[in-house]
């Protein structure tokens, strides 16, 4: 027997009053079918659905047979982001390597377009994944209430209430809030390198760059010579010291040089 979703409210009462933002330049585009005009507008539709759901699609993780349904209006924007929420590539980057609650927070935030309101929505979604796997989690996601009245049928989603009043910068975008791997996968797999984060060490700006007839590059052309450098004495392996030319004190000797004391005897 499937446990039904358990309530959740808001943490915050002002989750529940409409948005009002004013366009700038980190709104989100949105990306919806009824504005496609040509072939142009469509591509642009699908590589921002690949963007929500998969941040970056490759060659290999793009799916021609969800892209040919689409383009011939076989199935509404909906639809396709469900075929890419059940794709391979889903399932085994996102799921797979995931746990529950990390699932249906990255979920959450790509299909849903917010983050999760608390632990006890993350608890919830999780029950669901438990009880019904990932396709009742996909399906009850994007037949939820919060999913179509904000995007509907054919809008892709995007997040929402990226510009926030009185701060400077928009809220963080999602892949960098959650990140496609956990940090036990992230360290197998070799990321973040870091020689990467050596080479921004080693970076100097420009106003800091030695220039032509600076002292500093004499300094350091007189610190390569050979004679600044100093000559060593060389080695000698202790197996190799001849004893009969290492100064030694034998016994009975004076120690200093001897020293001739005249005494008046009277």
């Amino acid at each position: 027997m499937a446990i039904p979703l358990l309530s959740y409210a808001p943490t915050c009462q002002n989750a529940r009053v409409e948005g009002y933002e004013v366009g700038g330049d980190q709104q989100f585009l949105s990306h919806s079918l009824d504005n496609v005009t040509d072939d142009t507008d469509l591509d642009n539709l699908i590589e921002a659905a690949y963007r929500q759901i998969f941040f970056h699609a490759f060659k290999s993780d793009r799916e021609p047979s969800l892209e040919s349904q689409l383009r011939n209006g076989q199935i509404s924007v909906r639809q396709f982001i469900r075929g890419l929420l059940l794709s391979d590539t889903y399932t085994r980057a996102f799921y797979g390597l995931n746990s529950n609650y990390r699932c249906v927070e990255q979920t959450v935030q790509r299909v849903l377009g917010r983050d999760v309101y608390s632990e006890a929505e993350k608890i919830s979604w999780s029950i669901i994944i438990a009880s019904k796997g990932l396709q009742g989690f996909v399906d009850a996601l994007l037949e939820s209430d919060d999913y179509l009245d904000a995007f509907g049928e054919n809008t892709v989603p995007y997040q929402r209430r990226r510009v926030i009043d009185g701060r400077d910068q928009g809220e963080t975008p999602f892949n960098i809030q959650s990140p496609r791997y956990d940090a036990y996968y992230r360290s197998i797999f070799g990321f973040p390198q870091t020689v990467y984060q050596n080479a921004i060490r080693r970076f100097i700006p420009q106003e800091k760059q030695v220039k032509a007839g600076d002292p500093a590059e004499f300094l350091t052309a007189a610190r390569s010579l050979p004679s600044a450098r100093g000559v060593a004495s060389p080695r000698v392996a202790t197996a190799n010291i001849n004893m009969s030319s290492v100064p030694y004190r034998k016994l009975g000797t004076s120690i200093g040089p001897s020293v001739n004391v005249d005494t008046d005897e009277e």
